[in-house]
């Protein structure tokens, strides 16, 4: 490609990723090669090949996508600029390729029969890696361990992971609450999509904000949200509401954490501390490091959208090379994670750095301290029908960075509480870890928790957080049973986090029962998610017990001096 075409595909190339400088090759695309399936289905797909000098041994990439086959979702364009052959693939109905989308259920059999076609076409490298964020690195879990189990020459020889993780069905029903935001906004975007075009949903969003999907949050059940969005029933919406119980076959057989530790093809991992997936990508590179495979991993400050891109895609183009192509390395350490709060980056040789957790202790008072409390109860009202809301947290738009919490915690229905201002700074580098001794008056609840960094000009800024739903249909079960006065222990884990609280600043934990609609509203009835109609309001108590008192236990990391 020359000439005007070649500074076209150049300054698109630019713009599509901000950041990355387009690599020297040239390319050439073939649009619409057609991938048979097992089951004689056929899957649309696109090859990119360099042109040019291009470095010897490096290998062909797959990248299996239901949003598309374009460079902005893709990136294939600019892999093939930096000399990888590149095959882009829509998955089952979508972007012509036949069948019907059904999410999850078909890409291991799909990405399967796809692998084993790559490596007998003409154009073939001689080795394959795998490439992609969300989705489309779910597709990569769906494919590597079972294929090195059952099919080793042909599983792929190296992965590129960003933003995702191996099972869709933990993000959705995180610990029992559903991520109505999320899953709703998610599931009417892609109905919208292959209905009406990608063309025509973009021109519609432009028009107007989407309404229907602001009110769709609102509604009950649960089971009528997506036709208040999207005009009609989905059906793996209403799978997904149907299905609370993570154990249920509809979610293990879409499951691939089990074959996590079957993948020995080197892995590259990055993601940002305020993803979507980011608690369950950190225990997929825990499962590889504990089966002596360590992945190279990076963690920034950014979310499911934007922001780490250039990174990213730097980062996989460096260790694919590096792999495949003997180029040297220019990684310090296996781990390169930013340190929220201070601002810097941080080699590490392992994720997370040695630390101890250290609990600090909720008072009656509203204070934090690492002090035992000495008694009394804290007592907050939850109206399901004026739901705590979310304030920002991570989603699939763009502003998921730290909010500001201060209005937020006027809230009647939030109980807070704060440290002292600290006398030296505080890291912390790991998962917290919430322990609180909780009694509801309804059936059902959720307790929800968030670490805020309060600065000295009072901004409560959210550092990290998360829920737990007690008495629901999926956790009824499962959940911790009340002692003789009522109050269970309730275990809530947090995000992972790497941050500081300055010297001078304070540490400050929420509690609460929503963030709507982040998290779908718990009625409060137990009744199951799909269904339910009926809230009731529900007396909250936190104690403050001295024996078993409720505590946030912090992974406190102690740097070692350069």
């Amino acid at each position: 490609m020359t000439g005007i075409r070649g500074r076209l595909a150049r300054r698109l190339q630019a713009r599509q990723l901000p950041g990355v400088t387009p690599g020297p090759c040239e390319l050439r695309v073939r649009r619409g090669l057609r991938v048979p399936m097992d089951d004689g289905v056929e899957l649309l797909a696109d090859l990119y090949t360099p042109a040019g000098q291009v470095e010897p041994g490096l290998p062909t990439i797959v990248i299996r996508s239901p949003y598309g086959r374009s460079n902005s979702v893709t990136h294939a364009a600019a892999l093939a600029r930096e000399g990888f052959t590149v095959v882009v693939q829509s998955c089952r109905g979508t972007w012509g390729s036949g069948g019907t989308f059904t999410p999850q259920v078909h890409e291991q059999a799909d990405g399967t029969a796809t692998h084993r076609w790559v490596r007998a076409q003409p154009w073939f490298t001689g080795s394959v890696a795998t490439y992609g964020q969300s989705y489309l690195g779910y597709c990569q879990w769906a494919v590597a361990g079972r294929m090195q189990r059952e099919d080793p020459g042909r599983a792929p020889d190296a992965l590129c992971l960003t933003n995702t993780m191996a099972d869709f069905g933990a993000v959705t029903w995180d610990n029992g609450a559903f991520a109505l935001g999320n899953a709703l906004g998610w599931s009417q975007w892609m109905d919208l999509t292959a209905r009406r075009g990608p063309a025509q949903l973009l021109r519609r969003m432009r028009r107007r904000p989407d309404r229907d999907l602001g009110r769709a949050f609102g509604v009950l059940p649960l089971g009528a949200g997506d036709t208040a969005a999207a005009g009609r029933p989905i059906g793996w919406y209403q799978d997904w509401l149907a299905n609370e119980q993570l154990t249920a076959g509809y979610w293990t057989q879409q499951s691939h954490t089990a074959s996590v530790p079957d993948v020995t093809a080197p892995v590259c991992m990055s993601t940002g501390w305020y993803d979507i997936f980011l608690p369950w990508q950190l225990r997929t590179y825990a499962q590889l490091v504990r089966a002596g495979r360590p992945p190279r991993l990076t963690v920034g400050p950014w979310g499911h959208i934007g922001g780490g891109e250039a990174t990213s895609f730097t980062e996989a183009v460096d260790f694919l090379k590096e792999q495949f192509a003997g180029a040297a390395s220019r990684r310090v350490a296996p781990v390169r994670a930013f340190l929220t709060g201070a601002g810097q980056w941080h080699d590490l040789p392992a994720w997370p750095p040695p630390g101890a957790a250290r609990p600090w202790h909720l008072h009656a008072s509203g204070l934090l301290d690492q002090a035992a409390p000495d008694g009394g109860v804290t007592r907050y009202t939850y109206d399901p029908g004026d739901p705590t809301p979310a304030v920002g947290g991570p989603g699939l738009t763009p502003d998921s960075a730290p909010a500001d919490n201060r209005a937020h915690e006027l809230r009647s229905d939030v109980a807070v509480f704060r440290s002292a201002p600290l006398e030296a700074a505080v890291v912390i580098a790991g998962e917290p870890v919430a322990r609180v001794r909780f009694r509801s008056s309804a059936p059902s609840a959720d307790v929800f928790v968030r670490i805020c960094d309060v600065h000295p000009d009072g901004r409560s800024l959210t550092v990290c957080d998360g829920i737990r739903r007690i008495g629901g249909a999926g956790t009824a079960a499962t959940g911790p049973r009340p002692g003789a006065d009522g109050f269970a222990e309730v275990e809530v884990p947090l995000w992972p986090a790497f941050h500081e609280f300055a010297a001078g600043h304070r540490i400050g934990v929420q509690i609460g029962s929503g963030a709507h609609p982040r998290y779908a509203r718990n009625p409060g009835t137990g009744e199951p998610a799909v269904s339910a109609t009926a809230t009731v309001r529900a007396e909250q108590e936190i104690s403050h017990d001295t024996a078993g008192a409720s505590r946030i236990d912090l992974p406190v990391w102690a740097p070692e001096a350069p």
